[in-house]
């Protein structure tokens, strides 16, 4: 089951990924970067906001993703995965907002979701084989970014 290889492209370009959320709890954590980023950079960039705005961009491009694998099926599997590609998408457009605690406690059900998405998606054969060990280390990864903006 999770024995397939992930590319290391794949891999790479996931991890590279985690970077924002992660720059978003170094800023929370580290005044000083905070205050250099922020300055350079722009405050969109600092704390909270830059993981919360990149995971609502995320979960966005995954549902993009889903509907590639959509296309891969036929008849009603192909038109439940088209509908159930956009849940993503609409979960973030809908429920982010109100406040970093609230959004980041709707990004993290959001992701835990797309998650659901993933099995079902990869449990059909529209996924790669190793799409799911990917998909558990980077959901595991926003989710653990994200989790601190809850408390």
């Amino acid at each position: 089951m999770f024995d397939a290889r992930i590319p290391t492209s794949a891999l790479a370009l996931g991890l590279a990924g985690l970077l924002p959320f992660a720059w978003g709890l170094v800023t929370i954590w580290v005044p000083a970067a905070a205050g250099l980023t922020a300055a350079y950079v722009g405050p969109r960039f600092v704390g909270p906001y830059v993981g919360l705005s990149y995971g609502t961009v995320i979960l966005s491009f995954m549902s993009g993703v889903l509907w590639g694998f959509a296309t891969k099926a036929e008849g009603r599997v192909a038109a439940s995965g088209y509908a159930l590609s956009v849940l993503p998408a609409l979960w973030a457009f809908f429920m982010v907002g109100g406040g970093p605690v609230a959004a980041a406690m709707a990004l993290i059900a959001g992701f835990v979701g797309l998650l659901a998405l993933d099995w079902m998606f990869w449990n059909q054969g529209l996924a790669p084989d190793w799409w799911m060990k990917l998909r558990l280390i980077l959901t595991a990864g926003v989710v653990l970014c994200l989790l601190p903006v809850t408390l």
